[in-house]
């Protein structure tokens, strides 16, 4: 009768202490998401009310920019109202669109933690904490999205919305809480554990945060050139095909609401067509449509296109010249970029009177080399896949570049022109600092002969 009952005051504050957190994280992800699903409607909504022919009421408006809100996360749609009454899937995901809730999930995540800015503030909240209830508040508010728009003529692909949300929300989410607690190299190891085993003993062991680094920033600094490249190569190919550019954006509607309407979508799907200019440069080319494919060497274009004008940008029918052939600079330019960029990681900047100091000898140099060449294969197959997609059935079931094709070419110049680039630029940097700063030592005598 007189034994104590266990105090439940530890249990009430650890309650306490986790709750905020975790409810402050389902309120960033849910508002993440309303506002990402906002902005659409606000878009949608003017062009409607401005627009002097409107097809539909608002709800009808809500319905598109809710369709237009998932086919940004890469989720394919189905279009129902076609003159053939068979239903129309579209699965090509407007890239720039795509930056819009990657980036507000990502700063929603890193805002949740609320790390503090001296060590006498409280501690940040726990980085599963955040990342749990910003997932679950995004994904909740986006299934209510998703359920909303099967009502629409724009429909989703259910098999799609389970895979593409969590998905973005999930990456995401883990890039902010990984920022927020200042990029720790311990949970990015663990996560390569899942690689084969000389893969992962090539990457870890001394000196590997050097390597993964120098292999990431190589990556992004050829990715960038690919880019930059497809972008110009684009450009070019517009300015050349300026007059049917032109005319196919007059044919597509009179109104200025239209034609404004049409300009931003032409605007959110730059970054496709530069990836797919880019996917030309390489040699794989891309589809315009099933059997229908645009490569330097030959262009088949399918004969039945839309008019719009990026696609006034494809390449005239019949054999490769030289012109065309011109644009494999670009990947020689990215790979070349890349092979820079391992052999300033793989050399020591020498300090003042001092020579140059060699951080990995020439095998290791090497490796780090195939490591980026295979980082950006990987990283531009993600990006093809998600710039292309279907725009109907039959003919239209395949537009875009052909993923494993992009990241296989991608790696193949990478190491072919990137390889001879980095180990030259090495021996020349080492040769350099030697004349600048006296005799070689030894431990650099010795890597260069590895």
């Amino acid at each position: 009768m007189t034994a104590r009952r266990p105090s439940l005051a530890p249990l009430l504050t650890r309650m306490r202490d986790r709750e905020p957190g975790l409810a402050a994280s389902l309120l960033a992800g849910a508002v993440a998401a309303g506002l990402g699903f906002a902005s659409y409607a606000a878009l949608l909504m003017v062009l409607w009310v401005s627009s002097p022919y409107p097809d539909s009421g608002p709800a009808g408006a809500l319905h598109v920019a809710a369709g237009l809100w998932l086919l940004a996360h890469g989720v394919e749609l189905v279009r129902t109202d076609t003159l053939s009454g068979t239903p129309m899937p579209v699965g090509v995901t407007p890239l720039l669109l795509l930056a819009l809730p990657v980036w507000r999930v990502y700063r929603a995540a890193r805002d949740a933690v609320d790390a503090p800015e001296d060590a006498d503030g409280p501690p940040p909240v726990p980085a599963r904490t955040v990342w749990t209830g910003v997932v679950l508040g995004y994904l909740g508010v986006g299934g209510a999205i998703a359920l909303y728009c099967s009502g629409g003529e724009l429909r989703p692909a259910w098999p799609w919305v389970t895979a593409c949300l969590p998905l973005v929300a999930a990456g995401s989410a883990a890039a902010g809480v990984w920022s927020a607690y200042g990029r720790p190299r311990e949970p990015v190891l663990r996560a390569l554990t899942v690689l084969p085993g000389p893969v992962r003993r090539a990457v870890f062991g001394a000196d590997a945060r050097a390597r993964v680094g120098t292999a990431v920033r190589a990556t992004g600094a050829a990715t960038a050139v690919l880019f930059g490249g497809g972008a110009l190569v684009l450009g070019v190919s517009l300015v050349w095909h300026g007059e049917a550019a032109q005319a196919s954006f007059l044919r597509l509607t009179e109104g200025w609401t239209g034609r404004f309407a049409v300009l931003l979508l032409g605007i959110a799907l730059i970054p496709n067509a530069a990836l797919w200019a880019a996917s030309y440069a390489l040699g794989p080319g891309f589809l315009l449509g099933t059997g229908h494919g645009v490569t330097p060497f030959a262009s088949d274009p399918a004969p039945l296109l839309p008019p719009f004008p990026l696609l006034a940008a494809v390449p005239d029918p019949g054999a490769g010249t030289l012109p065309n052939w011109l644009a494999g600079l670009v990947p020689v330019a990215a790979g070349v970029m890349a092979g820079w960029f391992v052999a300033r990681g793989a050399v020591g900047e020498p300090e003042s009177g001092g020579a140059a100091t060699a951080r990995w000898p020439l095998a290791r140099t090497a490796g780090v080399m195939l490591l980026t060449a295979t980082v950006c294969a990987v990283a531009f197959a993600l990006l093809a896949a998600l710039a292309g997609g279907p725009l109907g059935v039959a003919a239209l079931a395949r537009f875009g570049p052909v993923w494993w094709q992009t990241g296989g070419a991608v790696g193949t110049w990478t190491v072919v022109f990137g390889m001879p680039v980095a180990l030259v630029v090495r021996a020349w940097r080492l040769w350099h600092g030697r004349t600048r700063g006296g005799e070689i030592p030894a431990q650099d005598a010795g890597a260069g002969r590895d």
